[in-house]
């Protein structure tokens, strides 16, 4: 395992609301597996570090508990998607109306898209 994998895996191993069981992470629905693995890997290839991510995400899950969510974990990827935005764009790897374009082309897509079929971007009308 390489050493930004331990970094997060002791981050992980913290006092934090992160979803968990006796062996690791817990994951309600798809997306979250697929955020937590991509903030892993962008993690290992060196585009922020342990330090950087751990600010984002604890900026992220402060702001939301004092706003009076956060509490239980049940939001605790919806921060994960937050705080990787935001370091993002501060890495200057993305654009706040780039996010808000691809957003919105998504939920078009998912407007689109029959019932039962994947969602994918093509299926935007506006592409």
């Amino acid at each position: 395992m390489s050493q930004p994998e331990n970094d997060l895996a002791a981050a992980l191993a913290a006092d934090t609301p992160i979803p968990r069981d006796a062996e690791g992470p817990t994951f309600a629905e798809p997306w979250q597996a697929l955020v937590f693995a991509l903030v892993v890997a962008l993690q290992n290839k060196g585009v922020f570090t342990a330090d950087e991510w751990a600010q984002a995400l604890g900026a992220e899950i402060r702001e939301a508990q004092a706003a009076g969510g956060c509490r239980d974990g049940s939001e605790y990827y919806e921060r994960w998607c937050e705080a990787l935005e935001h370091l993002l764009i501060e890495k200057g790897l993305a654009s706040h109306s780039g996010v808000d374009a691809l957003a919105a082309s998504w939920a078009r897509a998912a407007e689109a898209t029959p019932h039962g079929k994947p969602i994918l971007l093509e299926n935007d009308p506006l592409r």
